[in-house]
């Protein structure tokens, strides 16, 4: 008996001793195990094509390419790991159609890519644009369909898309027709653009036909041939438009209308802290596009936008009219809001439009540069004016962006940003003319898979670069 309790003593002080050595060991060396990371449902193999119905994970750092429409059906999720690379064929017809939840989680340390096969950007100030295969749509888009639930795009870019289809696989576009970057016609789906890459299309790279929207801290570049904007927004679609960088669309940054909303939620976006540059030079016709516009029912915001050397100031459409042969329908101006918002351009034909004539955007107090420093005493609405006190003036002071303009002899050459740097140098007049005074639109969840990373509240340095770095981190 004394032989067996000797021997249970025994062992039970060397299992207390062992588990005592392994805590000692784990608390001392601070050991860290890495969570997997996110899958799922079934791996999807790099060895056969993407192309019909197709869900589960497109793994990290594998390439994958695409040789048909790839439909994700309702109640399905295709989840894109970080690293991953999506080729597509280059005939500019192939999409990924929406109808269950897609999910794009680059990092910024392995973005992920929608891109075409053997296909170099041309980046070249002055370069001829009919030659660029930013503007000829290599690809379709991803098109959120009618029951989607969830788009959520985060670090990922995607280049050269937008392309025109010859059988539309969705019912929103029409065959032949431009199939667009991102679009979706669902009020209730959720889509969230964020910290990503959007460069090039034929038309507008997002067009929203319903849903609720967040797209921020993004960057755009060369968005439209001869007319685009970088967010055209129709019926039925709420949500924010923040914090990104677009330089050199056709038309507008983002443009805001209710047009066929039918039934649907009014239009209502809040457009803050961006920094617009050199749009609205590949769109001819006069009093169209440059740096935001309201019109057709649509209501929001418009706060602490800078807008550099843009061919047109905010506009916001009043009374229905037809202007240089456009028919224009009035916006919902009793419910749009702006202020804060800084200019600065190079020529006197952008001065004078800084408020553009014919429309009805109200210089607000709090603009910059101040509205009593250049318009006439008695200035009304629409109305024409001299801005030659402020060509020049002002300039935001980016850290690597010729003002005046020097690089060409035309502003709109400036369509890619390549190795400028639009933060702002210490000491901008840019830093603190904004307003922080309001709430962001709060429309998807705060999530880091089925949602927004975060909804980034206004800074009061205009812009998307503030000096926090909480703001655009391209």
């Amino acid at each position: 008996m004394k032989t067996m309790f000797y021997l249970r003593s025994l062992a039970l002080f060397l299992v207390v001793g062992f588990t005592a050595t392994l805590v000692s060991c784990t608390k001392s060396e601070d050991v860290q195990v890495s969570a997997p990371i996110f899958k799922v449902g079934a791996a999807i193999s790099t060895k056969t094509p993407l192309a019909g119905i197709v869900k589960g994970t497109l793994l990290a750092d594998s390439t994958y390419r695409v040789s048909d429409n790839v439909f994700i059906n309702e109640g399905d999720t295709l989840l894109i790991q970080p690293g991953a690379k999506i080729l597509f064929d280059g005939k500019g017809v192939w999409s990924f159609i929406v109808k269950g939840s897609l999910l794009s989680l680059g990092t910024q340390a392995k973005p992920i890519y929608f891109t075409v096969a053997n296909t170099t950007k041309t980046d070249v100030l002055g370069a001829d644009v009919t030659k660029d295969p930013a503007y000829t749509g290599l690809w379709g888009g991803i098109l959120g369909e009618t029951t989607f639930k969830n788009i959520i795009i985060k670090w990922t870019h995607l280049e050269f898309g937008g392309g025109r289809v010859v059988t539309s696989p969705v019912s929103f576009v029409a065959n032949g027709g431009v199939a667009y970057t991102i679009s979706s016609v669902n009020a209730d789906g959720i889509v969230v653009l964020e910290d990503s890459w959007v460069y090039g299309s034929v038309d507008d790279p997002i067009r929203p036909f319903g849903g609720k929207y967040n797209v921020m801290r993004n960057t755009f570049e060369k968005c439209g041939f001869t007319g685009g904007e970088a967010f055209n927004v129709k019926g039925g679609t709420v949500g924010n438009f923040a914090y990104n960088l677009v330089i050199g669309a056709a038309t507008n940054g983002p443009k805001p209308s209710n047009d066929g909303a039918g039934t649907k939620p009014q239009t209502n976006i809040l457009i803050y802290n961006n920094t617009l540059v050199a749009n609205g030079f590949r769109r001819s016709a006069d009093g169209r596009g440059g740096s935001i516009n309201f019109e057709n029912g649509a209501k929001g915001a418009f706060y602490n936008n800078l807008i550099v050397n843009s061919k047109y100031g905010p506009r916001i459409v009043g009374a229905s009219a037809t202007y240089s042969g456009n028919a224009l329908l009035m916006a919902d101006t009793a419910n749009i809001k702006y202020g804060y918002n800084y200019n600065y351009v190079d020529s006197l034909k952008m001065a004078n439009q800084i408020y553009p004539v014919g429309f009805t955007t109200k210089p607000q107090p709090t603009d910059f540069p101040a509205p009593a420093s250049f318009l006439p005493a008695g200035y009304k609405l629409g109305q024409a004016y001299d801005g030659a006190a402020i060509v020049q003036k002002n300039n935001p002071q980016f850290v690597n962006f010729p003002l005046p303009y020097t690089a060409t002899k035309k502003v709109g050459d400036a369509s890619f940003v390549g190795t400028f740097n639009f933060r702002l140098q210490p000491g901008s007049p840019a830093l603190g003319k904004g307003t922080t005074s309001f709430t962001p639109l709060q429309v998807v969840p705060v999530s880091e898979r089925f949602g927004s990373s975060e909804i980034t509240p206004p800074s009061t340095d205009v812009g998307c670069y503030p000096a926090s770095g909480k703001g655009n981190l391209h």
